[in-house]
C-alpha cells in the first residue's frame, strides 16, 4: 500500500458527524476563448470552459493525479500534468502563497483538505469556482454539494472531491468484548495499547467525546469551542498522553503498529481497516453511536492560476464516476458522486460497501 498520510476535514472550522448524527457538518482568465459573466451579486465566474493551454500545475496529496487515471486525461485535453507532492496542509499553504500568494502564477490547482481551504479562502488565495461548469456537481451526495469548508456565503470555491471518516479499531483477538464508544481511547485500563493521529485533529476528537460524556461543557461544535471548552478538552488529552503508545504521523505507520502487536486499541481510517484485514490482522472498525469526525478534500482554483482551462477540464474529469472510482482505489477513500459505486464494484468486487459509499446520506 501506498505511504499516505490523511487529512481531516476541518480543524477549528467545520465538520460532518457520521454515524447517528448525520451532517453537522475571480472567474478565469480569457486565455483560449473563455467567456466570463459578472453579476451583481457575486464575482465574475467563466460563462464556458476554452481550449485547455497545454498544462496544468496541481499541488497534491500524493497519487492525486496518478497516471492510472490521469494520462487518459493528457490524451484528451492535451494538458499535461506537472505535480508538487505536499506532505501536510501547511506546506499545501505555504506552496500557494509564495510569490505573491494566489498560487504565485505558477500554480493552477491545490488539493486542499478542510485545514486549509477556509484559509486559502480568507487570504485571497484561491478564487471563486462556476460549479455548472462540472456537470458530475449535479450528482454528488447533497452535503458534498455545497459544505462550510468550501462554500462561503453561497459562493463556491472549489469542487469536493473524496472523503471519509475517522474509526475506532480494535483487535478482536486482545480486546473481547471489544470498546465500542471514543471512552476508550481515554480509559487507563488500555494503557499502553492505544495509538491515535499525530495531529490537530484529535482536538476536535477530544472535544467531540466530552460533547456527548460532559453535556455540562455546552459543546455544540467540536470545531468552535470557547476557553473554558477548549481548556477542558485540553486536559483531556493530557490525562490521556500516558496512556498513549504511538502518535502516529502517518496511517501506515499506525496500521503497522496494530500488524506487530504493539498496539490493541486506536483511531485510524477504513483504508486501514480494509489492509490489516487483508493481511488477515484480526481487526474490527467501528462508528461509535454518537459519531464520529470525518475528513474531506477540495480542488481549489488558484486566484492568479495560469492555466485556468485546463484547471477545469480536470476538475470536470476527476469528477466523473469512472474516475472517481479510480481515485477512491488508487489511495483508499470514498467518492463525493454516489454513481462511482458500480465502477468501484467493476474494479473490485465489494468496494463500494467496504468505502461506505452505498451508505445513507445519515452515515
Amino acid at each position: 500500500m501506498k505511504k499516505h498520510r490523511r487529512r481531516p476535514l476541518g480543524w477549528g472550522v467545520s465538520a460532518f458527524l457520521v454515524g447517528a448524527l448525520a451532517v453537522v457538518a475571480a472567474g478565469c482568465g480569457s486565455s483560449g476563448g473563455e467567456k466570463a459573466s459578472t453579476t451583481s451579486t457575486g464575482p465574475s465566474l467563466p460563462s464556458s470552459i476554452g481550449k485547455g493551454e497545454g498544462k496544468l500545475n496541481l499541488i497534491e496529496w500524493p497519487y492525486y493525479s496518478d497516471p492510472s487515471f490521469a494520462k487518459k486525461f493528457t490524451q484528451q485535453t492535451g494538458c499535461v500534468i506537472h505535480r508538487k507532492d505536499a506532505g501536510s496542509s501547511n506546506q499545501m499553504v505555504a506552496l500557494m502563497r509564495a510569490g505573491g500568494g494566489g498560487g504565485g502564477g505558477q500554480w493552477d490547482l491545490v488539493s486542499a483538505s478542510g485545514d486549509a481551504s477556509l484559509r486559502l479562502i480568507k487570504g485571497g488565495d484561491v478564487k471563486a469556482v462556476n460549479v455548472d461548469l462540472i456537470p458530475s456537481w449535479q450528482n454528488f451526495i447533497p452535503i458534498f454539494k455545497s459544505p462550510a469548508h468550501n462554500t462561503v456565503d453561497g459562493v463556491h470555491y472549489g469542487i469536493s472531491l473524496q472523503w471519509g471518516p475517522n474509526v475506532l479499531l480494535y483487535n478482536t483477538k486482545k480486546l473481547s468484548p471489544g470498546p465500542t464508544q471514543w471512552s476508550a481511547l481515554y480509559d487507563p485500563k488500555y494503557k499502553g495499547q492505544i495509538t491515535i493521529p499525530n495531529n490537530p485533529i484529535q482536538i476536535a476528537d477530544a472535544a467531540f467525546y466530552l460533547m456527548h460524556s460532559k453535556p455540562s461543557l455546552g459543546i455544540k461544535d467540536p470545531y468552535e469551542l470557547n476557553k473554558p471548552q477548549f481548556d477542558a478538552t485540553v486536559n483531556l488529552l493530557k490525562q490521556q498522553r500516558p496512556l498513549v503508545k504511538l502518535y502516529w504521523n502517518y496511517d501506515t505507520d499506525g496500521r503497522a503498529a496494530f500488524a506487530g502487536g504493539d498496539v490493541s486499541l486506536g483511531a485510524i481510517w477504513p483504508v486501514d481497516t480494509l489492509a490489516l484485514q487483508a493481511k488477515k490482522v484480526p481487526v474490527k472498525e467501528v462508528i461509535p453511536s454518537d459519531g464520529a469526525t470525518g475528513w474531506a478534500d477540495t480542488w481549489m482554483l488558484a486566484k492568479k492560476a495560469p492555466h485556468p482551462n485546463c484547471a477545469y477540464l480536470w476538475m470536470k474529469y476527476v469528477t466523473t464516476p469512472q474516475v472517481q472510482a479510480q481515485q477512491a482505489l488508487v489511495f483508499g477513500e470514498t467518492p463525493v458522486n454516489p454513481k462511482a459505486c458500480s465502477f468501484m464494484n467493476d474494479i473490485q468486487a465489494g468496494s463500494c460497501a467496504k468505502y461506505h459509499l452505498n451508505e445513507p446520506v445519515g452515515y
